[in-house]
């Protein structure tokens, strides 16, 4: 099974975990969903899989969700599927998919448990926090 990543490459912690799954070796399904938007169904199976509810895959800051009253107690998962079917932007990101399981890769260190291998080291994250050590171990 193929890695599939579902990116936005405006997002650091989406880019960083792109970084890792490439320097494993690995060439990623990239879905860039932004752009192509999200199903319903893509989105039920993505949740039922990482084990996510549609509230914590909810995007809250630097999305809609304030606006759109998502963040209200009471606001059911119908609602915010619904919502997140209209703006993509509201489902939080990267999830990632392999053979090992899916996750929300938030930290991106979180991609390493669905890596088959690790990068070789030394790997640092953008912002220069190393995840992986010369001698190829995890840090943290």
């Amino acid at each position: 099974m193929m890695i599939v990543i579902h990116h936005n490459p405006d997002c650091g912690t989406s880019r960083n975990v792109l970084a890792i799954i490439e320097a494993s070796g690995e060439t990623p399904v990239i879905v860039e969903y932004l752009k192509e938007g999200w199903t319903r169904p893509q989105l039920l199976a993505l949740f039922a899989a990482a084990d996510l509810t549609p509230r914590s895959a909810l995007r809250e800051t630097k999305s809609p969700a304030k606006e759109l009253g998502l963040l209200e107690e009471g606001v059911t998962d119908e609602t915010i599927i619904a919502a997140m079917l209209e703006h993509a932007v509201l489902v939080n990101r990267p999830i990632v998919c392999s053979r090992k399981g899916v996750k929300l890769c938030r930290p991106s260190e979180t991609v390493l448990d669905l890596l088959e291998r690790l990068p070789p080291g030394p790997f640092y994250k953008e912002d220069g926090d190393i995840l992986i050590d010369e001698s190829g171990a995890r840090v943290g």
